[in-house]
Order: C-alpha cells, then structure tokens, then sequence
C-alpha cells in the first residue's frame, strides 16, 4: 500500500497455523449478539453526498456515459460530513459498509446496458490504493476514525473474483493471473467458479497455486508513483511471514487485509463468494483477523473495543430458510464453515412481499435459534444495488418495508435512500443501474419524507439499544394488534405492539415485564409502570416499543 504500518506486531502475535489452530477450537462458537442485531448501512458512494467537487471526473475519466453509468460526484468527503452531522447516529447505525473504493479501472465498456464507467467500485485495477474520485487514503483514514468516534463501525467491501474489464485505458492482466475466455453456464461447481461472471470481467484464476509475478501493469504504475520498491518489500515480508506460495489469491488476501492493519477496518463484506473457492475465504479471514489484533494493539486509544474481525458474505441466491449450506448441483459448500460470521439473507426480499410479519419472523426465529444457522449470522435487506427484485421499488409499501426489515431476527441492513423512500426506478436507465439512483435529500423538503425518516430513526435506535431485537427468541403475544416479544440470553427482553389504536390504550405485557417494572416506549418517549400484567399509554402513535426504561440521570 502507499502508506503502511511495521508488520513486526503482526509477526509476534501468531504464526498462520497458531490462527488455524484457535479457528477450529472457536468453529461451534456463537457470533458475537451484536453482529447478529446490527444495523448496517450501505451505500454507493458515489451517489451519496458530493463533498469535494474537485474530484468528480479523476483519471480523465468522462461525463459520456450513459443514464446513471458515470461518476456523479459522491466521495469520501461527503460520508465523513454526514458522520459529522450525526446522520448515522440519529438512524441507528451500527455499522457503515461502502461499495469498493480502491482504484477502479480508468476507462468505460460500451458492453451490455450501455457506456458505463466503473463508479459502482466493483472493477477494481488497483487493490492497494483508493480511486481519486472517491478521495485519498487519508480521507479514508479519516472516514474510519471519525465512525470509530461515534461507535459506528466501518466494513471495507472486498472483490477477489475478479479485475475490472478491459477498456482502451486498461489493460488485460496475465494469462496467469486472469482467463477470459469462458463465461459461466452454471453448471456446478466448477461451472460457477472456474470461469468470468459476464463477458469481459477478467476471473482471477483463485484456484492456481503455482507462483506469479506481479503483472507488469502494477509494476509500471508503482514505478511511476515511486513505491515499487515498497510494494514489493512489503509483499516479500508477507509470503516470508505465511509460507504462502506467491499465487494470485494470496496476493489478493495480503492487498485486502492491508486495508485492516493500517487503517483499523472492522470487517469485510465479501462481494461474489459462490464464485471463489471456498479455501480462499478461511485465509482471508485468518489473515484479516492478525491484522486487526496487530491495529488494535497498536492503537488501544483508538480501538472500539476487543471484539473480533467481522466477514458477511454475499453468496448471491442463498437464503436463511435453506439452512447452512449453499447447493452448486454437485457440491454443497457451508460458507460458515470458510471464515463468514454471517451471509447477505436473499430470502427476506421475495418474502416480504407476499408474506406477514409473524409468517417471516417466526420462521426466521426457529432458523436463528435451535434451527440449523443456530448462533451464526443473517444479513437482511429488502432492497440493493443488484437485486431488480427488491421489495417494492415502486417504493408504495415504504412504512410496512422499515417494520419488516427492522422487526426482523436478524442483523438489517438498510440500503441507502430506503429511509427516504429513494426511487428505485429510473425511466431511461438500463439495467441495475436503475436501482443506483442519487440520494433523495431534497425529498426532506416533503412532510412525508420527514416523517418516514423519523420512524426509521426511532426503529434503528431501538435496535441498536436492544440487541435483543435482532439477536433474540421470537414469541407472538397476540394476533390484534400484532404483539409479540424477543428475549436474548433469557435474560434481556423486549414488547413490540403493531397497528395499535392511536389515543389512550393498553398492551398486555404479561410474562414479559412483572408488575412493577418501569419500562419505556421508544416510539412516543413515554415512561409507564408495569400494573396487573399491561401498561396504558396515551399517544396518537400505532407502534409501540417497549424496553426497560434506562436509569435517570
């Protein structure tokens, strides 16, 4: 990387088959009640906030493209305003996690829906660098520091299936390191995995162990920023310190865990998992998890807390009520099995749609506790930046989306512009493209906006105070209004009441909360007193969630 701490740390804390060793006495351990609650943000950043004009066309990148296919503008800088703002805060958010902002490639493909540029961040051409349209290494350092300030947690998105296409401007990387000469017909393991995505998306041949040399394109271009030498030392010290043969996939594991032990990055959301060998994944997260132990030792005054490193994968189809493993046809793979704490819930999307709150938590509840993904993590959304069938993109179900998504057992992940009904249709635009709109703020002007974003707002600091509500058991109190109860640990509870009358009126809390105790609503504010098994409450609010009212003071 241009910029990058002693791996001395690192060489102390433990070798490469020390971190095995512990990975297989922890492999039934349950994850951490946090992850599997948390909130996730996720955005594009280019189509986020534009903090830095200056940077919207780097590379002599062009304003050519077509509808929603170029840069917008989005970068680093405005992430780190909306931090300042306290916009995450007021929302809940656990945890930020942006699409790929390392080096894209410079050029576009006139291939497909049109001439696109690679402003999404899934082409990469340089791994250890970030894109200049997104920023600097330091704005990324100071992104992750000022998130870390406020709690909030920050997940890099990670790509090791594949180099960006090639253009006029970039080139193909070696036969070695790259095949573009089959697409996948899905036809198995192999017939998933051995092969590029779509036309013209160079596919790292992972499953090579045989050595490489660097491509000559990223000698070149580190001669002519002056770190070769660099580069070069560091990746020297890493196949040295590992025992790795110097193959692509590990060259891919050491440019990605840079990222954690320099700047102290949380986690990994893993594009394209189904498309790796499944190996590749253990490494990785063996490798990311010394970093961030190496980061943390070296930086006790700035690290959140001891908790471990975090991986969510996106294995694209797989889904919570499938159980733990994913089916190829031939082969079934646990990716729990290969390092991810948690996988990206495909299920929820489709569900939603046609399916009742109680339909989808109890099932998912019986899933997540005693079922098979008993302990592990699920991420849920209902909308994306690739799914053309997200849940409502007609955005005419925005309220029922936030009880849904936030009500549900599991981690959520709310995909940027869904708290202000951000229009996932965009007539012109081809493709998923149309899912990539910019973000809606003028949309704030409207009263319905406001209070759409409020009760986002109230729903994502009520999970974020109770884990409970995504990490805990399921249980239906009533049918009308919908009332049902999560408790974690057996010890931490809390009532959720849907749909209830707006005005003076009673929820039955009984074998929750005992008489006596003080709770309080997180919708309306209120304080009430657990008597003869319910609590009244006066609001012109239909929601109602109750927790242990917190100490005054």
């Amino acid at each position: 990387m241009k910029r990058i701490a002693s791996l001395c740390a690192a060489l102390l804390l433990c070798t490469s088959a020390c971190a095995e060793k512990e990975k297989a006495g922890a492999a039934d351990a349950k994850v951490d009640p946090f992850w599997r609650n948390a909130t996730v943000y996720f955005m594009l950043p280019d189509r986020f906030v534009n903090g830095n004009p200056d940077n919207d066309l780097a590379y002599g990148r062009g304003g050519d493209a077509d509808q929603l296919r170029g840069f917008h503008g989005g970068d680093l800088q405005g992430v780190i305003d909306k931090l300042n703002e306290g916009y995450f805060d007021q929302l809940g958010v656990d945890a930020l996690w942006m699409s790929p902002v390392y080096e894209q490639i410079h050029g576009a493909t006139d291939e497909g829906t049109g001439r696109t540029y690679a402003y999404h961040g899934y082409w990469p051409k340089d791994w250890t660098g970030v894109d200049q349209n997104f920023g600097s290494e330091a704005l990324l350092a100071e992104l992750i520091e000022t998130a870390h300030s406020r709690g909030i947690r920050v997940l890099l998105d990670v790509i090791v299936n594949h180099t960006g296409p090639v253009t006029g401007q970039d080139s193909l990387w070696p036969a070695e390191w790259s095949r573009a000469d089959s697409v996948c017909d899905w036809s198995g393991f192999a017939g998933t995995v051995s092969c590029m995505l779509v036309d013209n998306l160079p596919d790292i041949r992972t499953e090579s162990d045989a050595p490489v040399a660097l491509p000559p394109q990223l000698v070149n271009k580190w001669k002519a920023e002056g770190r070769l030498d660099q580069e070069q030392a560091e990746l020297d010290a890493f196949f040295e310190r590992t025992g790795y043969p110097r193959a692509p996939k590990y060259y891919l594991v050491k440019w990605a865990t840079d990222w954690v032990r320099e700047y102290g990055v949380d986690g990994f959301r893993v594009d394209t998992v189904k498309h790796v060998e499944p190996e590749v994944w253990r490494a990785l997260k063996q490798e990311a998890s010394l970093a961030l132990a190496d980061w943390k030792k070296r930086n006790p005054d700035k690290k959140l807390d001891d908790r471990d490193f975090f991986m969510v994968g996106e294995v694209y189809g797989y889904g919570i009520t499938g159980g733990r493993d994913y089916d190829f046809g031939d082969r079934q793979v646990d990716f729990f099995d290969y390092g991810f704490d948690s996988l990206i819930n495909f299920d929820i999307a489709a569900r939603a749609k046609e399916e009742g709150m109680e339909s989808i938590f109890s099932r998912y509840s019986q899933m997540l506790h005693g079922g098979a993904l008993d302990g592990v993590g699920v991420l849920n959304y209902l909308t994306s930046h690739d799914d053309m069938n997200s849940f409502d993109r007609e955005r005419q179900r925005a309220r029922e989306a936030a009880l849904k998504l936030m009500l549900a057992p599991g981690a959520a992940q709310i995909y940027y512009g869904d708290e202000l009904a951000r229009p996932l249709t965009a007539p012109g635009a081809q493709g998923d493209a149309q899912l990539r709109s910019p973000m809606n703020w003028a949309d704030l002007e409207k009263a319905e906006t406001r209070e759409l974003l409020a009760l986002w707002q109230k729903l994502g600091q009520f999970r974020q105070a109770h884990p409970a509500v995504g990490a805990g058991v399921h249980k239906k109190l009533a049918d009308k209004p919908y009332t049902f109860a999560r408790t974690l640990d057996g010890e931490q509870s809390v009532l959720v009441a849907v749909d209830v009358e707006p005005g003076k009126k009673s929820v039955p809390v009984r074998g929750v909360f005992a008489d006596g105790t003080e709770l309080q609503d997180y919708y309306s504010g209120q304080r009430i007193t657990v008597r003869n098994g319910e609590v009244r409450i006066d609001s012109q609010h239909d929601l109602v969630l109750l927790a242990p009212a917190k100490e005054k003071g």
